[in-house]
């Protein structure tokens, strides 16, 4: 346990945001931290409202991710998949059996009239998860990836397309009209919160979603907590997923100091993996404070060590002057 923080708001989207996720649970207690998920990648298929980040941070928290994979639910079969290959039905998008579950209750629930948050809140207590998790918007809004080719929606370029296309840019269908969810303006004006964290998560689409809600960037930089943000990039290489792609596909260098550089004036603080210590003179000469410390997590103390080293760090740092 750590007890020098208050609150912490932790911002997450993917496996590697949810692995620093888990280690905030473990080290703080349930009210101590707030989850805000992307739901840019959220998507109909088979008639069911899918969440996949909030599904894999559900999942991560409760114990019941698929340890080889990171997504999905341990021990999960997929006789509903295979027949429905038997059919000529639609089976690029996996769907486990136990997986199935969560999304039929999310799109009856969602159908009745609840909102995300109401749904997502509903999906934790279920899963004996403590921590409070929220959409970024109760509100949808799509991450569409730009290609040479026209355009794809994301889950269409992530898995069915498994990254292949060259990315050119993105946007956020729908951001325009989505709103700040109600609990999370509570939050960022609460006089406890004593920091703000970004997850080691793909700053295009699993960050990058969540600040084009609009006023959310801004309500980020004014709240008085400093927000640090943890590289996903280490030695320049992705641990899982294609950052590392993305950025060598859009011109940006392939390395930590252009991650610090892409969230500019909204950081106060930045984490580099131990591996690119030498470029810290770098991220603190965009005007950052920064710390190097081991940023792969791949046992449940590397998680902890990560969210303890990033706490402390938090409660070191103070809030820049101008954002």
């Amino acid at each position: 346990m750590t007890a020098k923080v208050r609150r912490i708001l932790a911002i997450t989207g993917g496996v590697g945001g949810a692995k620093l996720a888990l280690g905030l649970a473990r080290v703080l207690e349930p009210e101590q931290v707030t989850f805000l998920v992307n739901t840019g990648d959220d998507f109909e298929h088979l008639g069911l409202t899918i969440c996949p980040d909030i599904d894999t941070l559900l999942y991560t928290l409760s114990g019941e991710a698929n340890p080889d994979t990171g997504w999905g639910r341990r021990e999960e079969s997929w006789h509903c998949l295979d027949t429905l290959a038997e059919l000529g039905g639609d089976t690029w998008f996996k769907l486990g059996d136990r997986d199935l579950a969560t999304h039929l209750l999310r799109t009856e629930a969602l159908r009745a009239g609840a909102s995300l948050s109401e749904v997502t809140a509903r999906l934790a207590h279920g899963l004996d998860i403590p921590q409070q998790v929220l959409p970024m918007s109760d509100d949808r809004i799509a991450t569409v990836i730009r290609t040479p080719a026209g355009e794809l929606a994301f889950q269409q370029y992530f898995v069915r397309e498994r990254c292949a296309p060259e990315v050119i840019g993105f946007r956020f269908e729908g951001s325009e009209r989505a709103r700040v969810p109600v609990a999370l303006s509570e939050l960022l004006a609460d006089a406890e919160l004593d920091g703000i964290i970004i997850c080691p998560s793909n700053p295009f689409v699993s960050v990058d979603p969540i600040l084009a809600v609009p006023g959310l960037r801004e309500a980020l930089g004014a709240a008085a907590a400093p927000v640090v943000a943890v590289s996903p990039i280490i030695a320049g290489r992705a641990v899982k997923g294609p950052t590392a792609k993305m950025m060598t596909e859009l011109g940006v260098p392939r390395d930590a100091v252009a991650v610090a550089r892409h969230y500019g004036a909204l950081l106060d603080g930045f984490v580099l993996d131990s591996s690119d210590a030498a470029r810290l003179a770098e991220v603190e000469a965009l005007g950052l404070q920064a710390v190097a410390t081991p940023t792969l997590m791949v046992t449940l103390q590397d998680k902890m060590d990560l969210a303890l080293t990033t706490l402390d760090f938090v409660a070191s740092i103070s809030k820049r002057a101008i954002h």
